[in-house]
């Protein structure tokens, strides 16, 4: 590596930690070294190389700044179709609770025409059952009349011991 070379980038080098003095001490290397007036070759060469650098940084920090970007856009369309997913999904359930609420519809109202039914049908029942209850309620009473032996008086305790064997010799 030349001198030159060398000296430059410990320029560089001191630029870019603040370091003066070492500046400084590179600075007058350089004048004694190849005089005053190629002083502006360090300048220059130091500059460029410090512009060449921030244009790296730059183009590095851009690139960087295109992958975020890049990402970002990958994880927006991730969104947007997990967003179209779940609204598909609610459109499912919207249909799904719309088929649901006519069945429930559908079965109240087949319950409400049971009931209906059933009520007329205990209407009729009730009629007829009291119709028939009526007529049993007679036939039972014209059977008592005709079957009902007329039930004689227990007699004092007493003689109730003759009365018992009076009644089983007669039978």
């Amino acid at each position: 590596m030349l001198l030159k070379n060398h000296l430059i980038e410990v320029f560089k080098q001191a630029s870019l930690e603040n370091n003066f003095l070492l500046k400084e001490n590179v600075v007058l290397k350089w004048v004694h070294r190849f005089g005053i007036d190629s002083l502006n070759d360090l300048l220059i060469h130091s500059s460029q190389q410090k512009e060449n650098q921030r244009e790296e940084e730059n183009h590095e920090q851009i690139s960087l700044i295109d992958e975020v970007h890049e990402e970002n856009q990958e994880q927006i369309s991730l969104i947007d179709e997990v967003h179209e997913e779940n609204h598909e999904q609610i459109s499912l359930i919207d249909e799904v609770h719309e088929e649901n609420q006519e069945q429930i519809k559908l079965e109240l109202s087949k319950t409400f025409e049971n009931i209906e039914e059933t009520k007329w049908e205990s209407n009729g029942l009730e009629t007829t059952s009291s119709n028939e209850v009526s007529s049993k309620n007679q036939n039972f009473h014209k059977i008592n009349q005709f079957t009902e032996t007329p039930k004689l008086p227990l007699p004092y305790i007493k003689n109730l011991r003759k009365w018992i064997n009076n009644d089983k010799k007669a039978s």
